[in-house]
């Protein structure tokens, strides 16, 4: 297998992020060769359930044994939903399994104390609180956590409606700003509407998960200049 010594293997439930993390994952390692998964029944049978249910957990270790055999140094779970079960696969093989939304949890706890989680699914809002909460304890910080569903926005999200889909989470963040420091961005398919948040130097801090998540990847590979 003639694979180049950097490369990895990226896992996607929404098809339409592979081209901007594909980006975002060279210019974090240059020179990086990406493989990519895409399977949207994982979140369809997720968000049916409300939870990761069992043979999701197992298929998301099939895609991290596959990873492996196939010469990726690590794979990126990049949907925030099945965040667990990436924790969990941990454990079956041994190259790392990362979370997109694991070093966004851990700079929210850094950053304030009152903490806002937002999300557009149920099944993900539950996921990302918890990661935020066990963050907070690797920390010893005891921060309040504001967790709030986004009604709608991913129905609209998924009936192609994009507008809709911003200017739902943009009310519900106007509503969740004035009780937090930090507003956590659940979903990677929120974060195109991070620069509006921004527009207001007095609000809180907003943070999302597709840059922090695919910069975690430069510190599996040591820099040419070192």
């Amino acid at each position: 297998m003639n694979l180049p010594l950097n490369t990895i293997a990226m896992l996607h439930t929404v098809p339409g992020l592979v081209p901007d993390m594909e980006a975002k994952a060279k210019d974090a390692v240059p020179g990086l060769r990406v493989m990519h998964y895409v399977d949207e029944s994982l979140l369809h049978d997720t968000i049916a359930l409300g939870t990761t249910p069992g043979h999701v957990r197992r298929r998301l270790v099939n895609y991290a044994r596959y990873a492996e055999e196939s010469g990726a140094q690590a794979l990126l779970v990049t949907c925030s939903s099945i965040g667990e079960a990436a924790t969990a696969a941990t454990d079956f093989v041994s190259i790392p399994v990362l979370r997109i939304d694991a070093p966004m949890a851990k700079q929210a706890v850094l950053t304030g104390e009152r903490i806002g989680v937002l999300a557009t699914l149920s099944a993900t809002l539950g996921p990302t609180t918890r990661l935020v909460q066990d963050s907070a304890k690797e920390q010893n910080k005891k921060p309040t956590i504001n967790p709030r569903i986004v009604g709608g926005a991913f129905d609209a999200l998924r009936a192609g409606d994009r507008g809709k889909h911003d200017s739902l989470v943009l009310a519900a963040f106007s509503e969740l700003a004035g009780e937090c420091d930090v507003v956590v961005l659940a979903q990677a398919s929120m974060a195109r509407v991070l620069n509006e948040t921004l527009v207001s130097p007095d609000g809180p801090t907003v943070l999302a998960s597709p840059d922090s998540g695919v910069a975690q990847l430069s510190g599996l590979f040591p820099s040419k200049d070192s």
